[in-house]
């Protein structure tokens, strides 16, 4: 799968396929804002997938993190230095992981004894803004933090408001054809996950995008709140 164009200068990046997704805003100045850096072995994809839209890795000036696994934060401290941001932008509830380059706790002790593994987890990367809920980030015309914890204490997701593309993080999964949650073992609260996706039905987008499977451009919104209602989550 290659990239694809989500809106005028968004595009989803597929690093692992469409298991796992990376999102690029390009900026009215032309620079570049990426959001997620998948595994630390996604590192040749972004920098491939930047260039099939005219960019470089010198080009992005911003990274944010959804969240501190390593599946999202991999390869941020292997791109940094051949970009132009300083760090990384993190929800304050997950900016010490990154900054320890420790994954956020999950319920399971042994994926939490997996990633302390040497060659797996992320490495630490510098932390350069705290973000939080309800704050519009200054990204290619306005991005609207939505606080969604559960699958970490600081799990984010984003909504783009100039062209309706939510991107929803871990809060929801579309793989095999379907929305589904994340693993219950990889999150640090389960019921929490499935609580503060609710926020999602409220926000008005075009595009659900998602980290780990293929986005949504038809019925986007209907899409997430008919998923939403049939878990029980929303009315």
């Amino acid at each position: 799968m290659g990239v694809v164009a989500l809106g005028p200068g968004v595009y989803r990046i597929p690093t692992a396929g469409d298991y796992i997704n990376s999102f690029a805003f390009v900026e009215d100045d032309s620079s570049v804002t990426l959001v997620d850096t998948g595994t630390r072995f996604a590192t040749k994809r972004i920098v491939k997938g930047l260039a099939t839209f005219g960019k470089h890795p010198r080009d992005v000036q911003r990274i944010i993190l959804t969240h501190a696994h390593a599946d999202h934060a991999g390869s941020a401290a292997r791109l940094l230095p051949h970009t132009r941001a300083e760090g990384a932008d993190v929800h304050v509830d997950d900016a010490e992981y990154i900054r320890a380059g420790t994954p956020a706790p999950y319920s399971s002790g042994l994926l939490q004894m997996m990633d302390r593994l040497p060659g797996m987890g992320f490495t630490a990367c510098p932390v350069v803004r705290t973000i939080h809920d309800g704050e519009v980030l200054d990204v290619a015309g306005g991005m609207l933090v939505r606080h969604t914890p559960g699958h970490t204490p600081g799990h984010v997701s984003l909504l783009h408001q100039v062209t309706g593309v939510l991107i929803t993080g871990d809060s929801i999964f579309n793989m095999a054809g379907r929305m589904t949650w994340p693993f219950a073992s990889a999150c640090t609260d389960f019921p929490l996950t499935q609580q503060t996706a609710a926020v999602l039905a409220d926000e008005d987008y075009r595009v659900a995008a998602f980290t780990h499977g293929p986005h949504i451009d038809t019925g986007a919104r209907e899409a997430v709140r008919g998923f939403l209602r049939r878990e029980g989550v929303v009315r």
